[in-house]
Parts: C-alpha cells; structure tokens; sequence
C-alpha cells in the first residue's frame, strides 16, 4: 500500500510517497542518493528502526515504514547497498548502525554532511540539519516532530512531510560543502572519514560508543 503527499518547498512541488513494507520494485534513483531514518528513540541497544527516507533530489521523496517483525525489505536493502550509488545523510553514523543492526547491511559508499560541516566550518560548533540548512542555504527547516512517535501505524501528514525535509536539501548541501572542502584542501580527509563511518558504527554497536579508542588514556 502507497500513500502520496504533495509538498511545495524551495520554489519545487515535491511528491512524497509513502510505501509499507519495502520499496517498490520499479522506483529507481538517478545519481546519488540521500538517505534519512526515524527511529523509536535514539538508544542503539533499546530502539528499533521505524522509517528510512530517500530521495535523488528530484520530484519524488520515498518514505519506507518498516516492518519491524521482519525488516524483510530486498529492495530498500538493494538501494541502500547499490555499491555505484552514493548514499548521502546527515549524521550517518547512526543511521547506519540502526541499518546494521536491523537490516543487516553495510550501507556503502557514503557522504555525511555533519562530518564534512565539521570540517569546514570551523568558526561554529552548532552542526545540526537546522542551523547547517540555515546558514549554507538560508533555508529553515522544522524540527517539530523529531520527538513525535514514529513507531505508530499510521503516521500523520506532519510526520511524513517532517521526514521529507530531512533528505530535501542534503544534494544541495553537498555541493556547498565539497567547495568548501576543496577550498580549505581537506576533501581527502573527508572522504577517508567518510569510508571509516561503517567501522564506527561498526564499534557503536559493540559496545565502544561513547570510547575513543584512539586516545592516550
């Protein structure tokens, strides 16, 4: 079953589609991919996978709610694995543990643009979707329903277009960003952060979450 909601945002219509289960055979994706997910809670040992978010920075916004009796989802699982698409997000290292641990994939080659805001914007500490969007875009984004209980079975129109911003914007932050990285010769540190994302997940879900490993003591 597909659900559709009609958004208008940064001067485009934008359709989300709301699909139960997996994604749809024939959705396709044209370049990279960005890639959001909406869990219970924020606990990777306590809270389960509810809704994974895609979308090419076209028309159309993919929104996957889960079954989470099986996470039996081949095709997402195929999108998210597709090893010529780049999957885009914004703090990647969780959403790509909650992957690992309930889909069982590695989702790979990604781009994180907290990772690479953190590298670039060294003059701020404040590197959350909001301010990032704000400032690099002068875009403002809602975060009203990033509390709201996306374990329900039936999600509402404020959670669905809430979870479209999510990914709406991060083509166009990469682009700002990857300029902002060449400009500062730091775009190979990033990428080698980027590939390092899926071992640090990796280790967030064996228990090292809150360790540097690296440091001294």
């Amino acid at each position: 079953m597909t659900r559709k909601l009609s958004l208008t945002a940064d001067g485009r219509n934008v359709v989300v589609y709301l699909h139960k289960g997996d994604l749809p055979a024939d959705v396709t994706f044209n370049g990279s991919i960005a890639v959001d997910s909406e869990t219970l809670g924020l606990s990777l040992v306590r809270d389960p996978l509810c809704l994974v978010q895609l979308s090419d920075g076209g028309s159309e916004i993919h929104l996957v709610q889960l079954d989470r009796e099986t996470y039996d989802a081949p095709n997402l699982k195929r999108a998210l694995t597709d090893p010529d698409k780049l999957k885009l997000f914004h703090f990647a290292r969780f959403d790509i543990a909650m992957f690992m641990r309930d889909l069982s994939i590695i989702c790979a080659p990604l781009y994180c643009t907290k990772i690479a805001s953190k590298l670039v914007r060294t003059y701020t500490d404040r590197h959350g979707l909001k301010d990032l969007t704000k400032e690099v875009l002068g875009r403002d984004i809602s975060k009203e329903q990033q509390s709201s209980d996306w374990g329900a079975a039936e999600l509402s129109d404020a959670q669905l277009s809430y979870a479209a911003s999510d990914v709406l914007y991060l083509h166009q932050l990469k682009a700002k960003l990857d300029d902002m990285l060449a400009r500062e010769n730091r775009t190979e540190i990033a990428r080698s952060c980027f590939d390092f994302l899926p071992t640090r997940a990796a280790l967030d879900l064996a228990g090292w979450e809150e360790t540097d490993i690296f440091a001294h003591s």
